[in-house]
């Protein structure tokens, strides 16, 4: 899938590409090596702001899981923007691998519902190309105590 056709495809879902988020530290957002492009991990940044923070969970306090996903959701729309900026227009995309990583209370299980916001959205974007592999990882804290943190890996062709 090229840029035009993610573009469009994200119309009609009513979404839209956020602009590259900021990095928070000393990388940056994406990096192109050979016919692949890795992504660092990119947070659910919203105008530059994270809307929730702090473990997932179910219970007082917590990030609940439904939460979460549409936040796995918003960070992989984070990661699509960084791939793309360093990609060219007409470059077609093919999804390799997510990372999602779950900032989870110690009785959590559930990361693999919660990164499938990820999955399912990519899926529902570029069809066969959005295809990957994945892991899920639980973890104890993420940067800014994000409740989610999304990396990818893309391979790049050329139409």
């Amino acid at each position: 899938m090229n840029r035009a056709a993610l573009v469009a495809r994200l119309a009609e879902l009513g979404l839209t590409l956020p602009p590259v988020a900021a990095p928070v530290a000393a990388y940056v957002p994406a990096v192109r090596s050979g016919d692949h492009v890795h992504t660092s991990g990119q947070l659910p940044f919203v105008a530059g702001e994270l809307a929730t923070v702090g473990k997932v969970g179910t219970g007082t306090g917590l990030v609940e899981p439904a939460v979460a996903k549409d936040l796995a959701r918003t960070a992989v729309l984070n990661a699509l923007a960084a791939v793309l900026s360093v990609v060219d227009d007409d470059a077609r995309l093919r999804v390799v691998k997510v990372v999602g990583f779950v900032a989870s209370a110690p009785d959590f299980t559930g990361q693999p519902g919660v990164v499938n916001g990820a999955s399912e959205l990519l899926g529902e974007l570029m069809g066969e190309a959005g295809v990957h592999a994945r892991s899920a990882v639980g973890v104890a804290v993420l940067p800014l105590d994000s409740p989610v943190e999304i990396e990818l890996v893309v391979e790049i062709t050329r139409s």
